[in-house]
């Protein structure tokens, strides 16, 4: 018997299918050891050794792992064929031989590009040895990534609080987001105005032509600049005749773009489905590992980490059958196209994604898919068949219009085009991050010396728009273009950049928060080299040629630590009153915005003498007057000062907006800020009573009714039929809610809150109450994953406390990061092995556990963070307090 070690077990099962008896295929659930997230698993001192842990998830796996092999005649390791899979192939080897179960038993390692009976069928007959360059990249990336985090991350605790951490390549692809947003902030908009004739020719079609010249000058987009110029132009075109001076049309070919790599294909999930990153890659792995299909698994896509656009001689030829049994021979080109990867630094040695099968037509799969595993597939599956067919034609006219009045003359001019074949574009059309007009519509029929009557002339007044805001999209697609980071790290990078609250997403486009700008501001000013794009891109080069076999890997760790161990050993010295010195300069025009009447901005709105800085305090920076503790301003970062403020509401001593005076009492209404976010506030007594501003209810948009109405809850709705008990509606940690007698039951939004009468209530409550008690019925399932390895169906249900994955007995709640909707069969075994090896089961209660010993540094910020939730009491409700945004 032979053992085959995977990383999942839905790629198991399919390639167990495959191999039949003899093999015994078992998953290692992914990676199966991990540095241990202390200070000293790498240790330079010592040549860069690395200590390594075994995921506790993974031991009972390495053990049955072990003990297959013990028995077993060859061990044949057939993960994922690039730098993880080799690397997982290695840690597994490692532990099976400090185990020593192995002896004399050889040993193969496997790969292939797709998982079909073919594919694997042919790796069996190529073995070859572990890869060792390829792991030596693997370590090397590890170290530095553990390196720079471990390193980085506590400086930054210790000069800027509430920065969470920095990463080699997370740190710069903030960067990048920062520095899209200074630019949005600098950018000064530009007035500008556009003419246009409409026209119509002797057989009476219209047209539309735009001013480029008059007497002589050649004008540019922003030529025109102010109202008064367009309206003298306009009347001269009013009194003009116009005759048509040349017309040219030249024939233009529109080819199709390369199959998917990567992150052409995240980039594209994203504009046509809506997919982030992390979302694309979860479906691509599911599409890769098999799905059911007439009762067989079946891989339905090339392997989904690559950045080479090549594609395999019998995919092509299968490819272009299909082109022609499908669209007709009109549409397949003479000869093959080949494709040649313009990604700086590609190097990856794989195909491009495409179908294993290209005679299986996206239709034929669609009711063995859910629905977005059928739109990735289908978008997948037209991008590799539009990558081989015909080009499109297409003929683009260019129409001079000569316009003479008694001043002068001027030139328009009227572009179309018109596509003559249409080629690939039948099929499929690349999306846009920015939709543009780059084309005009088909022109009419014309001819030079043609006269032309005017219908009318129209000026439109435009202004100049900053650059865009990063999309997912368009950020993995600069990093690419400037080499930083690779396939596999890209929607990794995206996830962490929200995750620490370092980026929001607002209408898909990535904003950067005032933490994010902070901590990159501060790397700008004391560690700039290692968040300079060529110096990433050079390294990651660098990890390319150890990939290679080109460089030593610990040559190139010590290169590195030498320079970037003094970076930080200068750091050490540093003053906070340096470092706030050096984000002020840095952040200015953000932190202190000019101001209308033209005063410093950083004069302290309050006592006038004082000036703005940023403050650190215990929960992040903030900004402050530098007389205190004589005056104490303060303002968070983000909230508007001085004339913005101004607008917003009058300004208290604090930097409060007073929304009102409340009617009843006569007390001002404020409008604050904390540690949580914005709440409002009754008066300014000992004790005032307060509520935060709910999901959805944004600081901008509030005034006094909408504070009043917030200040009024809890209310009482009335009292319950049978227990003559108040009902009461309140927003809790969790959402607007009805209370009685201690059975709470949700209500859909916040506005019902203040409008749901008894009856509604009373009916939310009574079927809140069937539902729950101890012998309330199972919760529905959401989706059915599949069958787990030992029996039963494996699914993910909604329960009280969130939605949860489900096996038998044992329920393993997701984290609150992972989508419900795109949890995979993997991602669900593994959070329940998790959560059996805690002894985890049904609904029973999770026993206590004696907190783990923490290194001392550790301790110390535990400690601090401890310190930092005392004094951090948050403004609530008068019966609440909200739920806190901060994550430990």
């Amino acid at each position: 018997m032979d053992v085959v070690i995977v990383e999942s077990p839905a790629k198991a099962k399919t390639i167990n299918k495959y191999l039949g008896p003899g093999y015994q295929v078992l998953a290692s659930y992914g990676h199966v050891r991990d540095l241990p997230s202390k200070d000293g698993s790498v240790r330079p001192d010592e040549d860069f050794e690395m200590s390594w842990d075994v995921d506790a998830r993974a031991k009972k796996r390495l053990a049955d792992i072990a003990a297959a092999v013990k028995s077993a005649d060859r061990l044949i390791l057939a993960t994922d064929p690039d730098r993880e899979g080799e690397a997982i192939s290695w840690h597994v080897l490692q532990v099976l031989q400090a185990k020593k179960v192995l002896r004399d038993k050889p040993v193969s390692r496997v790969v292939f590009n797709a998982i079909t009976k073919q594919a694997v069928q042919d790796a069996m007959k190529n073995p070859r040895a572990i890869d060792v360059p390829l792991v030596d990249a693997y370590l090397a990336r590890r170290a530095l990534d553990y390196l720079v985090g471990f390193t980085l991350s506590p400086v930054l605790w210790r000069k800027l609080p509430g920065a969470r951490s920095a990463g080699r390549v997370q740190s710069v692809a903030l960067r990048l987001v920062c520095d899209r947003e200074a630019e949005i902030e600098r950018f000064k908009s530009q007035e500008y105005w556009s003419i246009a004739a409409h026209l119509r020719t002797p057989r009476k079609e219209a047209m539309v032509a735009r001013l480029v010249e008059i007497d002589g000058r050649k004008l540019g987009r922003l030529a025109i600049g102010e109202e008064g110029e367009a309206k003298r132009v306009t009347a001269r075109l009013e009194a003009a005749t116009f005759k048509v001076a040349s017309v040219e049309s030249k024939p233009q070919k529109r080819h199709p773009q390369p199959p998917f790599t990567t992150s052409t294909l995240q980039q594209e999930a994203q504009r046509k489905l809506g997919f982030d990153a992390s979302r694309t890659m979860q479906i691509a792995q599911r599409l890769y590992e098999g799905v059911d299909i007439r009762g067989e698994p079946v891989g339905l896509i090339t392997y989904m980490r690559t950045d080479g656009v090549d594609i395999a001689p019998e995919a092509l030829t299968a490819t272009r059958r299909v082109i022609e049994g499908e669209y007709g021979a009109r549409y397949l080109p003479s000869a093959p196209r080949r494709y040649h990867a313009k990604a700086k630094n590609a190097q990856e040695a794989h195909e491009a994604i495409r179908p294993t099968e290209l005679s299986r037509l996206p239709a034929d799969v669609e009711r063995y898919l859910d629905r977005d595993q059928a739109r990735l597939y289908e978008l997948i599956w037209k991008r590799m068949v539009a990558s081989q067919m015909e080009s499109a034609e297409m003929e683009r006219t260019t129409v001079d219009i000569e316009a003479r009045d008694p001043g002068g003359a001027a030139m328009l001019r009227a572009t179309g085009t018109v596509i003559r074949f249409d080629g690939f574009l039948t099929l499929y059309q690349e999306g846009r991050d920015d939709e543009d007009d780059e084309e005009g519509g088909r022109l009419p029929k014309i001819e030079a010396g043609e006269p032309l009557a005017r219908d009318r002339i129209e000026a439109a007044q435009h202004f100049t728009e900053p650059p865009p805001r990063y999309t997912e999209a368009s950020l993995i697609k600069k990093m690419e273009e400037l080499g930083i980071g690779r396939p596999s790290t890209y929607a990794q990078t995206m996830a962490v950049l929200r995750e620490r609250d370092y980026v929001r997403l607002d209408r898909k486009r990535l904003v950067p928060e005032d933490k994010g700008r902070l901590v990159t501001s501060f790397l700008e000013a004391f560690f700039r080299r290692y968040v300079e794009y060529d110096f990433t891109a050079a390294l990651e080069e660098q990890l390319d040629r150890i990939s290679a076999g080109e460089l030593s890997w610990k040559e190139v760790l010590r290169d590195f630590w030498r320079d970037f161990q003094s970076a930080v050993e200068e750091t050490r010295e540093l003053r906070v009153s340096d470092v706030l010195e050096a984000l002020n300069e840095l952040l200015g025009e953000h932190i202190f915005p000019p101001r209308e009447d033209g005063a410093d901005p950083r004069t302290c709105p309050a006592c006038a003498a004082g000036r703005l800085s940023l403050k650190l305090g215990k929960f992040g920076a903030f900004v402050g007057c530098s007389n205190y503790p004589e005056c104490r301003f303060t303002r968070q970062l983000g909230e508007p000062s001085g004339d913005a403020a101004g607008e917003a509401g009058a300004a208290g001593a604090n930097g409060d907006v007073v929304l009102g005076n409340d009617p009843e009492t006569g007390l001002p209404v404020l409008l604050k800020s904390g540690r949580f976010g914005p709440y409002v506030q009754l008066g300014e007594e000992e004790k005032p009573k307060r509520a935060s501003l709910p999901k959805g209810w944004a600081r901008e948009e509030m005034d006094l009714e909408k504070a009043l109405r917030l200040l009024s809850l809890p209310r009482e709705i009335g009292l319950h039929p049978e227990t003559g008990k108040p009902i009461v509606a309140g927003i809790g940690r969790y959402g607007p809610f009805v209370e009685h007698a201690g059975t709470y039951a949700n209500l859909e939004g916040v506005d019902e809150v203040f409008t749901v009468g008894a009856n509604r209530a009373v009916s939310l409550l009574a079927e809140k109450q069937s539902r729950g008690g101890r012998n309330r019925p199972a919760a529905a399932a959401l989706k059915e994953l599949g069958e787990h390895p030992d029996g039963g169906p494996v699914t993910v249900r909604s329960g009280r406390y969130g939605p949860y994955v489900n096996h038998g007995k044992v329920n393993a709640t997701l984290p609150k990061a992972m989508d419900p909707a795109a949890v995979t069969l993997d991602q669900a075994l593994a959070l329940l092995a998790e959560r059996e090896e805690k002894g985890g089961g049904g609904r029973k209660t999770a026993a206590r556990k004696a907190p783990a010993r923490k290194p001392a540094a550790a301790k110390k910020a535990a400690g601090s963070r401890k310190t930092v939730a005392k004094a951090g009491a948050s403004p609530g409700t008068s019966k609440s307090k909200p739920k806190s945004k901060a994550k430990a």
